[in-house]
This record gives structure tokens, C-alpha cells and sequence, in this order.
């Protein structure tokens, strides 16, 4: 049996935390690959090494001091070598990210550097091989993924390297510097290393023993999720779930590789399994509830939209001109609605009213502003009679008004619209009728 193992920033915050993920390694054979992020917060008010590396980026690029983030980021990093007692330096390494940021700084290279010299530490302490990732995770020059080509090298690579450390986050752009994920990409990491191994578990170990089903800031202790389908996870990691990177699911999907959430201050607890599919059952209908705040619905209608060819067409082509994405669009016979984030719309909303008037000349168009979505999502629903009527009616008891409804046609999620300032409502009310009450 192929473990890979991935830590999360808490996971390895100091030298205590590493010593952990050491027990937790050497405890099974099968732990071969191990995926490091950068150290997180050791307490409340900390910073991240990551953070404080683009604190580093920010003052160089603009010619200001960055000593004291800069000594603070070493002394992170010395503290972990003098608690685990390791007979390694980092002081080459740190000259030359010192080097780059007074010459040259670069973003990307800056903030990776946060995993990079975990991963050296890991490695160092682990007694594995170190692997750069910037040798074997390719990205093209739109800054997407080489799949391919980045599956074929990690996979030759790790032959020669049956126990490694890789570190997460980064690889390298098709100009030749390094690249970066976007934040949380670690997760990713480990998951194109199982794939390209042909693992049989991705472990993902991070602070909280598996996906819970709401979000413990707006729902008191909720329930954890023994089993979801990558399907499920996709849905809820898109609408604001964080236990996962929403892009790590698909190199194992692939794979058929299931991933397993653990808690690093908790190694017993069996925590949450992800996988292609399943027959066991949630105990409940849905699986989990979440939810993003901040979108606008824009409204277009017209009389006999339903017999004009290409009316929808031309409506999006009126946002692809802007650049802007689309969330989702539920429709009538005579309207629909287009729901974009408002942060990408608002400086753009007159140049998209005016090309949508162009293209499609509809007979008005309205805005509507403030609004948040919640994904209800789960397997069970499909077989389940009444789930929507259920969801209305807490919704309906909690003085909740629905602005929208959006239902896919796998019956896996029903996407909600609400205001912003009934969210957190909305979502208790829906979380106390599937699994306090469970009427």
C-alpha cells in the first residue's frame, strides 16, 4: 500500500506540531510521500509565514525596507530547527531569497518559498528525499496546469525517490520561474502526487477531524461527515467549503483514489472519507450545507424569449465580452437571470446593461444586488420525497424571503437565493430541520 500524506500550515506551525506529523508518518509504512505547506499560525494573532512573505514581496517591489518580516520569517524557521534538534542550515537559502527580492522580486517565488523550506526541514527530519516541485509540476502560459506532462514527470521522478517530500503550492511556468497555486494549493499538490503514483489513500491532515456539515461559525457544533462523494465535496467546496482545495479532487478522481481528511491533533479519529461513489448512507438527507455571500442576480426579460434562437447566447456573450463569469442562470419563458459575483460586476454593470441591449435587445433589464447563495447538498436527496418543500417551509418558519432557486438536474443540490443579511439564518434554519429535527 502508497500513502500521501499532505499537511496543512497548522499541521506544521512549530517545532511541536512537526514532531506530531513525525509520530503520525512513522506510524504507518505506507506514508511515503509527504506533501508540506508553509507554517500557519501557532495562536491567535500570529501570522502565517506565507503572509509575512508577501509582506516581503509588497515592501521590495516597492523599494522599502523588508527586514523586520524578513527576520521574523527566519526566526520562525530556526525556532523549528533548534526544537527538533536537526543539524541543517537554511542560511544559503535564505541569501538568496534576500537576493531576489533586492534584484528581482517576483511574487510567486517569493510566496513559494514559505513551502520550500518546510519541505527542506521535512525532509531533513523525516530522513526522506526532497523533491522540487518546480521539477516536476509544469504549468503552461496561461497559467493552467500541464496535466500530462506534470503527471509523466512527478511519476519518473518518484521512481527514483520512493520515500519523498514535496513541497506544495508551486511549480514552474512556462517562462521558467516559478509558479504558484492559488492559496490553499497545497491540497493540490498532493493530489496530482497520488495520481502520478497510482496511490491507494490521499490523507489530507489539517486541524479538524474531517468536513463537518455547516460551517462552525454560523452553526453551533455541527455533525460531522463520515463519507461524501467527490461530486458533493465539489458542490460544497465551490459554495464556500474549506476543509479542501475545490481543484484537489480532480488528479484522484481520475484515479479513483479516495481522499481521507484527518486531524493532525487527533490522529485516532477516523475523520472524513471522500470518494467516487458510495452505497453507505449520511444518516441524513442532505450531506452538507453552504454558502457565499455577495452576488448580484441580473434580470433580463423579454416577451416570446422562448421561441428566439440564441437570445441566451447572445446575453452571455454580453458578459464573456467583459470578462465576467457566470455563477448560474435559472430561466422562465420569458425572463432569465444571469448571477455573477459582485465584486467582478459593479465597476462593469453599465457596459454590460449597454452590450446586452445590443446583442439581445430584451424589453428591460433590472439589477438586483446583495445577494447571497446557499448550496443544500447531498445524495440522499435525490431518492428522498419533499426535499425542497422542507427546505422552503424552515426557511418560510425562520422569516427567511427566497430570492432564487436553482436546482441541477442530478438532483445532488438546490442552489438558494437570499439576502445577505438572512444568510446566516437561512442556513441554521435549513441545518435544524434536516438534522436537528429531522422532520
Amino acid at each position: 500500500m502508497v500513502k500521501v500524506v499532505k499537511f496543512g500550515g497548522s499541521s506544521l506551525a512549530d517545532a511541536a506540531q512537526f514532531k506530531k506529523v513525525g509520530d503520525i508518518v512513522r506510524a504507518d509504512e505506507a506514508r511515503c510521500f509527504v506533501i508540506p505547506s508553509a507554517p500557519g499560525k501557532r495562536f491567535s494573532g500570529d501570522t502565517k509565514v506565507t503572509d509575512l512573505l508577501y509582506r516581503c514581496y509588497r515592501l521590495a517591489k516597492d523599494g522599502q525596507d523588508f527586514s523586520d518580516p524578513f527576520s521574523q520569517i527566519k526566526s520562525r524557521y530556526q525556532e523549528i530547527i533548534d526544537g527538533l534538534g536537526l543539524a541543517v542550515s537554511l542560511d544559503e537559502e535564505f541569501a538568496k531569497i534576500e537576493k531576489s527580492l533586492k534584484s528581482d522580486p517576483r511574487e510567486d517565488y517569493t510566496a513559494s518559498r514559505g513551502e520550500n523550506l518546510n519541505g527542506r526541514l521535512m525532509a531533513a527530519y523525516l530522513g526522506y528525499d526532497f523533491v522540487d516541485p518546480y521539477d516536476v509540476i509544469f504549468f503552461d502560459a496561461d497559467g493552467a496546469l500541464e496535466e500530462e506532462k506534470t503527471r509523466y514527470c512527478t511519476s519518473i521522478m518518484l521512481k527514483e525517490h520512493p520515500r519523498a517530500v514535496i513541497p506544495g503550492f508551486y511549480g514552474q511556468g512556462a517562462d521558467g520561474n516559478v509558479k504558484t497555486f492559488s492559496r490553499g494549493g497545497s491540497d493540490i499538490t498532493g493530489s496530482i502526487v497520488a495520481g502520478a503514483v497510482r496511490a491507494d489513500v490521499y490523507e489530507n491532515w489539517t486541524d479538524v477531524s474531517g468536513c463537518l456539515a455547516a460551517d462552525p461559525r454560523v452553526v453551533q457544533n455541527p455533525v460531522p461527515v463520515k463519507v461524501i462523494t467527490y461530486k458533493e465535496l465539489r458542490e460544497l467546496s465551490y459554495m464556500g467549503a474549506s476543509v479542501l482545495h475545490e481543484d484537489a479532487i480532480f488528479p484522484v478522481r481520475k484515479e479513483g483514489i479516495p481522499i481521507n481528511i484527518r486531524n493532525t491533533n487527533r490522529p485516532e479519529d477516523e475523520g472524513t472519507w471522500i470518494v467516487e461513489s458510495t452505497c453507505q448512507k449520511t444518516g441524513y438527507t442532505i450531506t452538507g450545507i453552504a454558502g457565499k455571500k455577495d452576488f448580484c442576480a441580473v434580470l433580463i426579460s423579454k416577451d416570446m424569449m422562448n421561441s428566439e434562437v440564441g437570445f441566451c447566447r447572445k446575453v452571455l456573450q454580453a458578459f464573456e465580452e467583459n470578462g465576467i463569469s457566470i455563477e448560474h442562470m435559472p430561466s422562465g419563458i420569458d425572463t432569465m437571470t444571469v448571477v455573477v459575483h459582485e465584486s467582478e460586476f459593479m465597476d462593469k454593470e453599465q457596459r454590460v446593461v449597454s452590450a446586452i441591449h445590443r446583442l439581445a435587445e430584451p424589453d428591460s433589464i433590472e439589477i438586483e444586488a446583495d445577494l447571497a447563495l446557499i448550496a443544500v447538498v447531498g445524495r440522499g436527496m435525490k431518492s428522498t420525497r419533499g426535499t425542497a418543500g422542507r427546505i422552503f417551509s424552515a426557511l418560510a418558519h425562520a422569516h427567511v424571503n427566497v430570492r432564487m432557486i436553482d436546482q441541477g438536474s442530478s438532483e445532488l443540490n438546490i442552489i438558494i437565493g437570499v439576502e445577505n443579511r438572512d444568510f446566516e439564518r437561512a442556513i441554521q434554519a435549513i441545518y435544524d430541520i434536516f438534522v436537528i429535527t429531522q422532520i
